[in-house]
């Protein structure tokens, strides 16, 4: 007897497609310089061409320890959720009769939650790794953030290499970053398989429109645009 029924099965290839084409996308419109995304991108280069000018840099430190103390929060929501799933699951028996009282009335075997909830710590697991990374990227910034030439030196060629190795380098790290925090976004739709394979495919959508929706059509968008 299968583990899932193909209901099941295509509801969760719906959600992994959901979140790659979204993911594809999103790559593709960053090439393109049109989401938000990479106008922030635009803005790191900013930033670290401005830094080379300034004499003191003190401030380009604390926005750099600002962004390693978000990506630090993430980090630690990450092994707290991937706790959470691992008492989840072990607790299936007690929160099968829990849900089995529910008004819904949700159907499966101990055995399918369990599977389901392997995968929603799969998800976190992968977003640590995201958070865990970007950290480290945020720490290799902050090391070049100090070792940036003088002020004087700003428009040799040197400097001005330095300074698009720092955008660089603090672009992947947001591009980590970002991912570890889509994953939290579609681990919220994934819950709605627990209830029912129709929900997750819904679930799916939802979360891929509202992802895209800020990338594209939200007023934070159309801020840094000008629209």
């Amino acid at each position: 007897m299968p583990l899932f029924s193909t209901l099941d099965l295509f509801a969760l290839a719906w959600f992994l497609g959901a979140w790659a084409i979204y993911s594809l996308t999103l790559s593709i419109t960053e090439r393109r310089k049109e989401g938000l995304n990479s106008e922030m991108n635009r803005y790191r280069d900013i930033w670290m061409f401005q830094m080379l000018g300034r004499e003191v840099r003190m401030v380009d430190a604390q926005i750099v320890a600002a962004l390693q103390n978000g990506t630090a929060f993430f980090a630690s929501t990450s092994l707290i959720a991937i706790g959470g799933a691992l008492t989840l699951l072990r607790s299936t028996d007690e929160i099968l009769q829990v849900v089995a009282a529910l008004p819904f009335g949700i159907t499966t075997t101990s055995v399918q939650w369990e599977a389901k909830t392997m995968g929603l710590a799969t998800i976190f697991v992968y977003a640590f790794f995201k958070f865990g990374w970007a950290y480290r990227l945020y720490n290799y910034v902050a090391i070049l953030v100090g070792a940036t030439p003088p002020a004087k030196e700003k428009d040799t060629p040197e400097a001005k290499a330095h300074a698009e190795r720092l955008g660089r380098l603090c672009e992947v790290a947001g591009r980590h970053f970002n991912r570890g925090q889509r994953a939290f976004f579609f681990a919220l739709g994934y819950l709605g398989w627990f209830i029912s394979p129709w929900l997750l495919m819904v679930t799916s959508v939802t979360i891929a429109v509202i992802l895209w929706r800020r990338q594209f059509a939200s007023d934070s968008r159309r801020a840094l645009f000008n629209e």
